[in-house]
């Protein structure tokens, strides 16, 4: 097994996926009859997940799991609408969040270097936690960032399996909303990796990143943001499915963030940098 050849390592990625994919449809298709909604899919989701865990286990590279973020929801989200009456709105929902998926598993796949490679993140938390390791891979490398996923989605399946509703025109506000967070994190990305073949200065501070210290972790916020109003409009009562939102500004704003912050902080100027760059708005709160 040559981990270390990037047509090797792709092949081996996608095989993973496809298994993940037809496990956890397995799991939903056998257990929704039987089962909540809900609860179905949440166990089909964990199911998919703890397979990929199984293989970040085998390659020894929890970066196994890094597309599972952008290809779980469009397979999650089509799969809900099998057998629905699709409307004009559901063709538009799937639309945006499989340009969205498909947009941040090609960024995944440019970047991604082969099985030797892994988020530096991970790596850090490797060597913090030691002989606990295991356990923070699971469940917080893998099994958290799957309930977030999940949660994010619930809006848009709820839309999905509902046959009752009418068309909304604020709903498509929010998906404008949603397709304009795509289009700032595919900008932010691309300036990112533009910024890293030329790297002359400790900090990109042109394009986006000249307003915002995150602008990419921004677009992925306002993506969800924009998923979950669209979606709540319809039944304001199911307003609850905006937490998955919520959740996910969360873990960017407590957890995500401050270790990019803190990784950026060991370098040379950040001081400055940090004064005269805002931190994720692209526009200072006045109080």
């Amino acid at each position: 097994m040559n981990k270390k050849n990037k047509a090797f390592s792709y092949v081996m990625i996608v095989l993973v996926y496809l298994f993940a994919l037809i496990v956890g449809a397995g799991i939903y298709l056998s257990l929704f009859e039987s089962l909540d909604m809900w609860l179905s899919l949440l166990i089909a989701d964990t199911g998919a997940t703890v397979l990929v865990f199984i293989f970040s286990l085998i390659f020894k590279n929890a970066s196994v799991y890094d597309p599972y973020w952008s290809v779980a929801p469009i397979f999650i989200l089509g799969l809900m609408l099998i057998g629905q009456a699709i409307t004009p709105f559901k063709i538009a929902l799937f639309a945006v969040v499989a340009i969205w998926g498909v947009r941040l598993t090609a960024n995944w796949a440019y970047c991604f270097g082969d099985l030797t490679c892994q988020d530096w993140r991970y790596t850090m938390l490797k060597e913090q936690t030691g002989k606990f390791y295991p356990i923070i891979n699971f469940v917080g490398i893998h099994l958290v960032p799957t309930i977030v996923v999940y949660a994010c989605i619930l809006p848009a399946c709820y839309v999905a399996t509902s046959n009752q509703l009418s068309e909304n025109p604020v709903a498509y506000i929010f998906l404008g909303v949603s397709l304009l967070a795509v289009i700032l994190q595919g900008t932010a990305d691309y300036q990112m990796q533009k910024y890293r073949k030329n790297k002359t200065t400790p900090f990109i501070r042109n394009g986006l990143w000249k307003y915002s210290r995150h602008p990419n972790y921004l677009g992925e916020i306002l993506m969800w943001w924009g998923i979950g109003g669209a979606c709540a409009v319809y039944n304001p009562s199911m307003w609850f499915l905006l937490s998955g939102a919520l959740i996910n500004t969360l873990l960017f704003a407590l957890v995500s963030i401050p270790m990019a912050e803190k990784r950026q902080g060991k370098k040379e100027g950040f001081l400055q940098y940090k004064r005269e760059t805002n931190y994720l708005l692209p526009f200072k709160i006045k109080n």
